[in-house]
């Protein structure tokens, strides 16, 4: 295994500079897909690196259930550090697959508490119109079917005080942005950057530029539908300007009031439309980001096939028969 088992644990470092620049140089529908790829292999990784020297940590625990071979010097001598790293990776792990569970859960809980508060409104109506005079809107995913509970579809919620605040054609374009959240799916996007956050911290610049390259994926696809950019950006504008803190904080808002996102997206709809490429050039500072993105990653991944494939045979061989 070598130190092979530990370079996916810090590789996620080499997708930093593409989740910054991947805004300016791609169209946010390729840069959500392509950031939530590589926060998904490189987050897989990483667990599976910890669960590996996890086994090697807990052959060496007293009273273990595992095979008395497994804590061989032989095994132990397959892992650098095997006292350490084996006893580390045991919390980190827990740690990690707790996080996740929690977040998981909360997600859900969110989910099924916003819908449970739109079933008192009339059903099928779209959008949902809350008659609350605090301006916000945002897009609530559909849950699947269960025994002995239909399937829900995903619901636009907006309160009458946004109503209010946008004339007829910017309530045009807010309708086509949240209906392009829910489309698009963009929810199960943001679900896996932050899953991929908790089980590695150094992927969580990853869920904050997804955030923000699944707004402009809907602007986007707002400017389409309505036929006028300008109109989106006015849209978008006016009602970060009025928006106050929705009551599902974890769902995709219109237009939160942040005073960093919001800007970066209207001078974006002002501009043109952005170029359809599926990668940067390879010569600029973009398309070199990107690359070395890439090979992060597949280096990440034959690190950890080669590490489980390693232990796999060592342990195979201590095992007796």
């Amino acid at each position: 295994m070598g130190v092979f088992v530990f370079l996916p644990l810090v590789l996620p470092l080499t997708a930093l500079p593409i989740a910054r620049l991947a805004e300016q140089h791609l169209h946010p529908r390729v840069t959500t897909r392509l950031l939530t790829l590589l926060a998904t292999v490189l987050g897989v990784c990483s667990t599976l690196c910890l669960a590996l020297l996890m086994v090697v940590g807990t052959a060496q625990l007293p009273g273990n259930p595992l095979p008395d071979g497994w804590s061989d010097p032989e095994v132990r001598a397959a892992v650098p550090y095997a006292e350490v790293a084996g006893a580390a990776a045991i919390p980190l792990l827990a740690a990690a697959l707790a996080v996740c569970a929690a977040a998981l859960r909360r997600y859900r809980r969110i989910r099924a508490r916003t819908h449970r508060a739109l079933d008192v409104l009339p059903a099928g109506a779209d959008p949902a119109v809350l008659p609350d005079d605090d301006p916000y809107a945002y897009a609530v995913p559909g849950t699947p079917g269960r025994p002995g509970r239909p399937a829900r579809p995903g619901r636009i919620a907006v309160s009458r005080g946004m109503l209010r605040s946008l004339d007829g054609d910017e309530r045009r374009a807010l309708f086509a942005h949240e209906r392009a959240h829910l489309r698009c799916h963009h929810h199960r996007y943001l679900l896996a950057v932050r899953l991929a956050g908790c089980v590695n911290p150094l992927l969580l610049p990853l869920r904050s530029a997804v955030a923000f390259a699944t707004e402009r994926w809907a602007d986007e696809e707002a400017a389409r539908v309505v036929g006028d950019r300008r109109l989106t950006a006015r849209a978008v504008g006016r009602a970060a300007l009025v928006s106050r803190p929705g009551p599902a904080p974890e769902l995709a808002h219109f237009a939160a009031p942040a005073p960093g996102p919001v800007p970066r997206r209207v001078a974006a709809l002002l501009g043109p439309v952005p170029p359809a490429r599926h990668w940067p050039p390879a010569l600029t500072p973009a398309g070199l980001a990107a690359l070395i993105a890439a090979a992060g990653t597949a280096a990440s991944a034959l690190s950890a096939l080669n590490a489980a494939v390693a232990l796999f045979l060592v342990l195979k061989a201590a095992t007796p028969l």
